[in-house]
């Protein structure tokens, strides 16, 4: 791994903990300089402090690495402009992007609040944008760059109490497939992770009932790290090749997930009614329909 991404500059939003940290610690130990952008709140944003960046700062620097510091927030454009501009400032240009900063809301849909929505949606899918759009002139220019941005398996496959997350996240995924396809041109390359692992934003999963225990001690044993070796590869040249995907890190497996495609078609040449479509079309595509099942039924294994 050493070596991959030397001379590379990264930002990586939220690396203050968690998913974010263990990928900025690896990038920093691939040869990359790194921006460590983390506005230091609370859980469901709140407050704000530089000890969580400066803690993943000391521990760069324990091995040997080089990182700064930018505590600007992602969710406004100006301040996520910042964010890139400081690695321009600091290290005199900007190779890759990873849009790793989050809050979460949770709260079932018929008691979340505007602000419940706006909130989540400004750091996570509006954050998301301002950091790849401020990125993205200077990689036109300089005609390389890589974006990595965390997804979840909320937004891919859906979860209770989490519609202003999952609709965030996978917003994501359709806003990483249309930088892909815009930047292609300009040698800029943009996927996701959908990272599985006990962190912050998953301590406030419940475990009262013995169910949801041993439900949370398998979380337990995906640690971070374990998300951080994909990161560094997608946002290196190693990963030339590779563009518009969406991937998942769940333990020591690697997931490629599917996109939304066409999966069961009727036609009836007279056109449709909607008796027909009730008596002809639900029937003919119900075999394919998709269940509401959530992330624990489709990946229903052990982490391996």
């Amino acid at each position: 791994m050493a070596g991959l991404m030397e001379g590379k500059v990264a930002v990586v939003t939220g690396a203050g903990g968690g998913i974010g940290r263990e990928i900025a610690i690896m990038m920093a130990g691939a040869g990359a300089k790194v921006i460590i952008n983390d506005v230091g709140a609370s859980l469901t944003g709140e407050g704000g402090s530089a000890t969580p960046a400066q803690q993943t700062k000391a521990l760069i620097e324990q091995k040997g690495g080089v990182a700064e510091i930018s505590t600007d927030s992602v969710a406004e454009w100006g301040s996520a402009q910042k964010i890139i501009q400081a690695a321009l400032d600091h290290f005199g240009r900007i190779d890759t992007v990873v849009n790793n900063a989050g809050i979460l809301r949770d709260v079932i849909f018929h008691k979340m609040t505007p602000d419940d929505w706006l909130s989540v949606i400004a750091v996570h899918l509006n954050g998301s944008f301002f950091t790849s759009r401020a990125a993205a002139e200077h990689y036109r220019k300089q005609e390389s760059g890589s974006f990595v941005h965390i997804s979840s398996t909320s937004g891919l496959i859906g979860n209770f109490g989490q519609a202003n997350y999952s609709a965030a996240k996978l917003g994501i995924t359709a806003l990483s497939k249309s930088i892909a396809l815009d930047m292609q041109r300009y040698n800029v390359r943009s996927n996701c992770i959908a990272p599985f692992a006990w962190s912050r934003m998953t301590s406030s999963i419940p475990a009262t009932t013995p169910e949801q225990q041993a439900r949370v001690a398998k979380i337990q044993q995906m640690t971070p790290d374990k998300n951080a070796p994909m990161a560094v590869f997608l946002a290196s040249d190693a990963a030339r090749d590779v563009t518009g995907q969406v991937f998942g890190t769940r333990m020591n497996e690697i997931i490629l997930f599917s996109s939304p495609r066409p999966i069961r078609i009727v036609h009836r040449a007279e056109g449709w009614t909607p008796e027909s479509c009730a008596e002809h079309a639900a029937p003919a595509l119900k075999a394919a329909f998709m269940p509401l099942d959530r992330s624990g039924e489709v990946f229903s294994w052990d982490p391996v």
